[in-house]
């Protein structure tokens, strides 16, 4: 007969990045059921609207997560600019999509690494921590920070990228792909990945689509669902192509990553082709009077800013909802029935974001 345990998993393990609980029902080696508990991190950022104005709340965006930190900045900005009807000027909008996709490149490198280092490959993790160095260099040198940007404001961005700056950018990521490729590689082709990932954590297209998946989650369920596909800020000038794979599995999961890191690499290098000369910012006057829902696709998928406002300098109510609480209905049901030995990797191939999560 099977016996039953409860195995507390989290907040601190050696292969989660995150702290995030989960109280793991197991027979025997099997998975049951998984209870997961969160709020170790929060950090009450939604209540802070009260206490600093709608232009200096940029900067408390910016910090609700580390990874996502520019993305969080730019969907707040646009949920305040479309409130206020400012029209931010383009070549704004196509600095911002660069610094996206820039960050969406330096998070699925990141994601590469832990991957690595959760299946035992110590010597993986570094290269794959190696080759993000030159995207947060570019990072540095273009807005002074290499995880805290400080690049967003409400009417536009901070700083510019000279024409010299923005080609080198674009020799320094061609450069960066095929060093990117050998990384990849072994991800797809090495036959203990491969053991390890596929066939594991299995999530069917209608599970996904059920459940509310966002991001790699959903399309790697075969989900057609990809928010720059709507047009925002310069995307609209730019062929975006969502990442799908149909297999569901936690090696679909990786698949997909790796095939956004040079889908960037190519929308980045098309922006800079296409950025037209022009201001950065414009003026904003007067404060929000009114509300907006501003939708991003962030690395783990969409992002919603909420923001709404009286006509007061001070906002009364900004609301985030983060793709990693999208996305933990759907790791709950697929770690029920596997085996505790693929938990970890289960997890990890979700991306989970806590501190964007309990913000």
């Amino acid at each position: 007969m099977a016996q039953k345990n409860t195995i507390p998993f989290g907040p601190q393990h050696p292969v989660l990045p995150e702290p995030i609980h989960f109280d793991l029902v197991t027979e025997d080696e099997r998975v049951v059921d998984a209870i997961p508990s969160i709020s170790y991190v929060h950090r009450g950022l939604e209540s802070l609207v009260e206490k600093r104005d709608f232009i200096d709340f940029v900067h408390v965006a910016d910090r609700i997560c580390g990874l996502c930190s520019f993305m969080h900045s730019m969907g707040y900005c646009q949920a305040v600019e479309e409130i206020m009807g400012v029209e931010v000027p383009l070549r704004a909008q196509f600095l911002r999509t660069i610094w996206a996709e820039l960050s969406r490149i330096h998070s699925h490198i990141f994601w590469l690494g832990v991957a690595a280092d959760a299946f035992g490959f110590e010597s993986l993790f570094m290269q794959a921590l190696r080759l993000r160095e030159p995207v947060l260099d570019i990072f540095e040198e273009t807005t002074g920070g290499r995880v805290i940007l400080g690049a967003s404001k409400v009417g536009g961005v901070r700083r510019d990228i000279d024409a010299d700056s923005l080609s080198g950018i674009s020799k320094r990521l061609a450069h960066l792909r095929p060093q990117l490729e050998e990384l990849s590689n072994v991800f797809i082709n090495d036959y203990s990945v491969k053991h390890r990932l596929s066939g594991v954590g299995y999530l069917s297209k209608e599970d996904a689509y059920t459940l509310g998946c966002v991001g790699p989650m959903a399309r790697a369920s075969g989900l057609d669902m990809d928010m720059r596909a709507i047009g925002y800020s310069a995307y609209k000038y730019l062929d975006v192509q969502p990442m799908i794979e149909t297999d569901g599995d936690c090696y679909a999961r990786c698949l997909v990553r790796i095939r956004e890191n040079f889908h960037s690499i190519d929308l980045i290098r098309e922006a800079i082709g296409k950025i037209p000369e022009g201001p950065i910012e414009v003026k904003v006057k007067g404060a929000p009077n009114g509300e907006y829902m501003s939708r991003i696709e962030q690395p783990r998928g969409e992002v919603i800013h909420y923001a709404k406002g009286n006509g007061s300098r001070f906002l009364q109510r900004f609301r985030v909802r983060v793709p990693t609480f999208s996305n933990i209905p759907a790791m709950i049901k697929i770690l029920k029935g596997s085996e505790i030995a693929d938990v970890p990797n289960i997890i990890l191939t979700l991306d989970p974001c806590i501190s964007c999560t309990e913000r």
